[in-house]
């Protein structure tokens, strides 16, 4: 009898443990002792730990969360969020998982990542909000068959639209008695003096007319993102062009080849620095920062500030640097290379999330695209620390009055590491009218101007784009996702080893341009074309 009522005891506890477990009962498998949901968050290590970070300590008491992370350094994000993802041991939320649109459909198909259409509708908002305003951003979010599958940081940055700039030393232009460049032979006519005529004015030939860097150091740094826009299109990414709606190749055509060829004069003549296609971000700051003379005439960068520093208050040199206008080549071709799409997606809720974890985590998301939501992720919830409201003569980068400011803070002590806010991590409204919404210096050779600066030489670019141009970031079909990853990954490889191989000189353009240009038959250029074609088509 006591076996018996052992027996029955056993089973019935038995049988409630195992209901709790699989009824997906908040109280039990998604909750901590004090009843918050909990969270694991998948994001970039900061230089201090996210779980003391003030930003979220603050979303923690607003949305009784308590967030757990899963972090992977900056350089190791994309590895480890693979692994996590091959293993099947991922967390319930992506913070910042930089994903493609190819990403979005690979895990949306396989389930792991959920459609959050519903629950923005039901809890967002100021997402759906943002996608009434803003078309770019609906087509973007919005997978071929309907879903929504992540979130991306609503990154709107004028000067970045047009950021294959090129800057040029003033002061050596003016000590070579020579006006700004206008066309691909004017460039050379300056870049010929400023190797001979000794510019910098120490009887040594020091002068590297021209320097750069590659793209994966400096923000369009390779000079090729520049300078081949005088000869024909260069989206400095896939290389496609797109005329009345057909899309075409760029990196085969006889204007490609003009354009290494005028590239591969200016290098065979010194006018080119040798370390341009090798030197990395440092390397270009301490060649412009370098004590005593310059000895850089030109660079070719998004930021003038990676080769000249513009931050110090101090600083003098980087004032006589200014834009080049693109330059018209011997075709009469002048264009300037665009930028303008989402083509990373950093926020997703994955099948490990219960239905209250789903609810708190779109409910952060949609905080995040509140203005208050994006200058607290941004800059910190501590007015007068990251941020505080502007002045009354503070204005915007129109030249408006601001809202808010984050000059003339308390200075900060250098040995503290400052864990405020989540910076560029996750997503938010970053949209130019929330950029707005900030002091800018209104004079672009100062320290507070800066913003003002890339903006006036935007300014410069914006009437060269050319008519039609490749977005960024379209949805490649589920059935082309696979062959688009291997093809386009190894078009990009060749493109850019024979490119530089070109430029130096290592392979002769003359007896070689034609084997370059059959090469491409052998990784699939006529697929390539056709998947991004169907990309654009949307049927």
């Amino acid at each position: 009898m006591m076996k018996k009522q052992l027996y029955v005891v056993f089973v019935s506890v038995f049988m409630v443990l195992l209901l709790a477990a699989c009824s997906g009962d908040s109280a039990t498998s998604d909750t901590d002792e004090s009843g918050n949901v909990q969270l694991t968050f998948f994001a970039p290590q900061g230089k201090a730990p996210m779980e003391e970070n003030e930003f979220t300590l603050f979303i923690e008491d607003k949305f009784d969360v308590s967030l757990n992370w899963d972090v992977a350094p900056t350089d190791a994000l994309t590895d480890r969020r693979q692994l996590l993802l091959a293993s099947g041991d991922y967390p319930e939320v992506f913070l910042e998982g930089k994903f493609s649109s190819t990403d979005l459909l690979t895990y949306g198909s396989q389930g792991v990542f959920l459609p959050l259409n519903d629950l923005i509708e039901e809890h967002a908002p100021n997402i759906t909000a943002m996608m009434d305003k803003s078309e770019v951003f609906r087509e973007a979010i919005t997978a071929p068959d309907g879903n929504i599958y992540a979130l991306p940081r609503f990154n709107e940055c004028y000067h970045c639209t047009y950021s294959q700039k090129y800057w040029m030393n003033e002061d050596w232009l003016n000590a070579v008695g020579m006006e700004m460049p206008k066309t691909t032979d004017d460039l050379y006519e300056v870049l010929k003096a400023f190797k001979t005529e000794d510019p910098n004015g120490n009887g040594e030939a020091d002068e590297i007319p021209l320097t750069g860097a590659p793209d994966k150091y400096v923000w369009n740094g390779n000079i090729d993102a520049y300078l081949m826009n005088s000869f024909i299109y260069n989206d400095n990414d896939k290389y496609l062009l797109l005329e009345n709606g057909k899309v075409d190749f760029a990196a085969n055509k006889p204007a490609w080849r003009d354009g290494l060829s005028y590239m591969n004069k200016l290098y065979e003549e010194g006018l080119i620095d040798q370390a341009a296609f090798t030197q990395n971000d440092q390397a270009i700051g301490q060649l412009g920062n370098r004590e005593g003379d310059e000895v850089v005439g030109s660079v070719t960068t998004a930021l003038i500030s990676y080769l000249v520093d513009t931050y110090d208050p101090e600083a003098e040199r980087h004032k006589h640097w200014t834009i080049v206008p693109p330059l018209e080549g011997p075709e009469g071709v002048q264009l300037a290379g665009v930028e303008k799409g989402i083509a990373e997606f950093q926020f997703a809720i994955t099948n490990k999330a219960t239905e209250a974890q789903q609810v708190k985590a779109i409910e952060i998301a949609n905080y995040l695209f509140s203005e208050e939501g994006s200058l607290y992720s941004e800059y910190g919830p501590s007015e007068g620390s990251g941020w505080k409201m502007a002045e009354a003569e503070e204005k915007n980068i129109k030249g408006e009055p601001a809202k808010y400011s984050y000059y003339n803070l308390p200075e900060r002590d250098p040995n503290v590491v400052v864990n405020e806010s989540w910076s560029l991590v996750g997503p938010k409204d970053l949209s130019n009218d929330f950029r707005d919404l900030f002091a800018e210096g209104q004079d672009p050779l100062t320290a507070e101007g800066y913003g003002t600066r890339l903006a006036q030489a935007t300014e410069v670019y914006a009437p060269y784009a050319p008519e039609e141009y490749y977005p960024t970031g379209v949805y490649i079909r589920p059935d082309d996702t696979e062959a688009a990853a291997q093809i386009t990954t190894a078009i990009q490889d060749y493109v850019e080893s024979n490119l530089a191989q070109f430029i130096v000189g290592s392979k002769d353009i003359d007896k070689e341009w034609d084997a370059y240009v059959e090469g491409f038959e052998g990784l699939g250029l006529d697929q390539y074309l056709d998947i991004y074609q169907s990309a654009i088509e949307k049927e």
